[in-house]
């Protein structure tokens, strides 16, 4: 039996991991833990552990790493100590890990220090942002690599990744994605005390890299919000430095029509996305998952500079005008554009099921070789 451990530490990454982690507790040759951390434990974020439990999801561990506004270098350093204790109590086969966050990163260390394999999802995209440091900085710590497209692979091929470890398998929250049993849109309006008949999704992060204009760039934000009179169901940002500074100017939010949640399950998040006139801000949600629906995007700012090129993404300023033209625009009519498949089709959970199941990987040496690629001249 292999052992094998799962960390979240975001409602968005559990999202994604979700379907492999009950796929995985369902075999009897895996031995599956979840460590669970990052903003799940955060009270103001909606505690949302707790939706793993409800989940039913087995061998849970909860570990507090942070508060509000923390800094990257404290929860780093917070989650290698608690995490370190862990893999020594577990004794782990394989680790696995997604996307581009401290908790990963921290976690990748901890591995490579003790001789652990690591899996890691989503490697090879980019971002523009310090996000995209950390995403890249991962996958050089880690062993197997399931990515969501050819590009991808293609990049960590680049970085001197092996092909041999590198495994096409699409987003794993694509399952979710086009999963025909999301809840109705009743009752997520029933869940959320919702009565909305157009809408907008908005999500805005800090961008960490550039704070000093990150107050002034959240004030145009919500201005053009509440000067467009229309309806918005907006959504805290993830806890980040620079979290403080938004969740301030939330408070101060006065209009009806727009209703705060701190966090909301991804299942009825996604009805959400697929009922709404657009998502504005600038989440990742608005690049990898809009497009599926064919939902349109306006992405502000640079935070998610380089990801995918599609028509449905419109990049728009933090000019305050600029954005409530936009604004104003999708909801004057209805838009939907040709849906986009660019981060795989589905059956994420069983390809990744098809890979650990398979014998090669647990005889990968643990000592990573750089690939060199021939040069051409």
């Amino acid at each position: 039996m292999k052992k094998i451990i799962f960390v979240t530490a975001t409602r968005a990454d559990y999202g994604k991991l979700k379907s492999i982690i009950i796929s995985a507790q369902k075999f009897r040759q895996f031995d599956v833990s979840v460590f669970v951390t990052g903003m799940h434990n955060v009270k103001l974020y909606g505690n949302t552990y707790q939706l793993i439990k409800k989940d039913k999801i087995r061998n849970i561990k909860l570990f507090s790493n942070q508060s509000l506004g923390n800094n990257h270098d404290d929860i780093l350093s917070k989650t290698i100590v608690g995490f370190s204790k862990y893999v020594k109590k577990i004794k782990p086969d394989l680790v696995i890990i997604h996307g581009d966050r401290t908790e990963p990163l921290a976690c990748a260390i901890v591995c490579c220090l003790n001789n652990i394999k690591v899996a890691h999802f989503e490697g090879g995209e980019l971002s523009g942002t310090v996000d995209e440091i950390f995403r890249h900085s991962i996958s050089k710590l880690c062993n197997i690599h399931f990515v969501t497209n050819k590009i991808a692979k293609k990049r960590l091929i680049q970085m001197g990744e092996l092909d041999s470890n590198i495994f096409i398998t699409g987003s794993p929250d694509v399952d979710l994605l086009l999963n025909k049993n999301l809840p109705s849109i009743s009752e997520v309006n029933t869940k959320y005390d919702l009565d909305f008949k157009k809408f907008a999704l908005a999500i805005f992060h800090p961008v960490t890299t550039d704070l000093k204009n990150l107050k002034q760039n959240i004030k145009n934000f919500i201005y053009a919000l509440e000067e467009s009179g229309q309806n918005f169901i907006l959504v805290f940002p993830n806890n980040d430095l620079g979290s403080k500074i938004i969740l301030h100017e939330y408070k101060k939010i006065k209009s009806k029509n727009i209703k705060i949640f701190p966090s909301i399950r991804f299942e009825f998040y996604l009805t959400l996305l697929k009922n709404c006139n657009f998502i504005i801000g600038n989440s990742s949600s608005g690049i990898i998952e809009a497009p599926y629906y064919g939902i349109p995007t306006i992405n502000i700012g640079n935070r998610q500079n380089n990801r995918a090129k599609l028509l449905s993404i419109i990049n728009c300023s933090y000019n305050k005008k600029n954005i409530k033209i936009l604004i104003n625009k999708f909801f004057k009519k209805k838009f939907r554009f040709k849906k986009s498949y660019f981060f795989g089709l589905g059956g994420s959970n069983l390809k990744v099921l098809t890979v650990l199941k398979s014998k090669r990987i647990w005889k990968l040496s643990n000592q990573k070789q750089f690939n060199e690629l021939k040069p051409k001249f």
